[in-house]
């Protein structure tokens, strides 16, 4: 089910674009969790990292040219994403194919030392919240002293009012950076499953889909705060917002 580099280059860089469709400041998010990266695995010899949620690779990539000496582990459930990150950003990371939140999810990580750190951007909302309590608890243990967990991500805020706000001067500034007329998500969807090399990863993830069923699909609306409670009842108690735009934040939630 291989796809050629021309072909994963095509969907990868569209699928960029449409990521922009939501995301206007992305770039800037992507460099500020690099940051975070850097800070905490300052003079660590080839510090390993965890990308959760990797789709094509899209941060890994960007990590990967950041911090050349890391070692990532990129995780993802979606054959399609998968299959166009290993293609083209091969050299990027070690993808593994697995459910994040099942039972036994990390043991095909392979992992042979504790993580220096561990990564997402707009991957675990779709996490109903016991899973993601789960998850955060084992990505605790994965952590060695000193590591963080780093999550960029769209929260919105407990003020329902402030949340409207925020979400509302995000996408203002995405109609002036006129990302709005990327294509979306929907649409990128429906290009990429009639394109023909793509058809039998297409296939496998769909028996994938109708076999997990309703596996944790829809958007938790978990505000800020409540992924800050749920970090802190995983055992980290160093947990900050190191960067904000709209509704947009990196959250790092510290090991001790």
């Amino acid at each position: 089910m291989g796809v050629s580099m021309e072909t994963a280059k095509l969907w990868v860089e569209r699928w960029e674009r449409q990521q922009e469709h939501y995301a206007i400041a992305r770039e800037e998010r992507f460099r500020v969790i690099a940051d975070v990266v850097e800070h905490v695995a300052a003079h660590r010899s080839r510090p390993l990292l965890l990308d959760l949620g990797c789709g094509p690779g899209s941060l890994a990539a960007r990590l990967a040219a950041r911090l050349p000496d890391t070692e990532i582990v990129a995780v993802d459930m979606d054959p399609v994403l998968l299959e166009l990150g290993r293609t083209h950003h091969a050299e990027a990371a070690r993808y593994v194919d697995t459910v994040i939140g099942d039972s036994g999810w990390t043991d095909a990580l392979a992992l042979d030392r504790p993580l220096d750190a561990a990564v997402s951007t707009t991957a675990l909302h779709y996490l109903s919240e016991q899973t993601l309590l789960r998850t955060y608890r084992r990505l605790a243990s994965l952590l060695r002293p000193g590591g963080a967990l780093v999550n960029g991500d769209h929260f919105p805020l407990d003020d329902r009012r402030c949340s409207e706000l925020t979400a509302h001067v995000g996408r203002r500034r995405a109609e002036r950076s006129r990302t709005r007329d990327h294509e979306d998500w929907e649409s990128w969807w429906s290009a990429a499953a009639r394109a023909p090399e793509l058809t039998d990863l297409f296939t496998e993830r769909e028996k994938r889909q109708a076999a997990l069923g309703n596996h944790d699909g829809n958007d938790n609306d978990l505000t800020l705060t409540r992924h800050i409670e749920l970090l802190r009842q995983a055992g980290f108690r160093h947990i900050t917002t190191v960067w904000q735009g709209g509704d947009s934040h990196v959250l790092v939630a510290l090991k001790e």
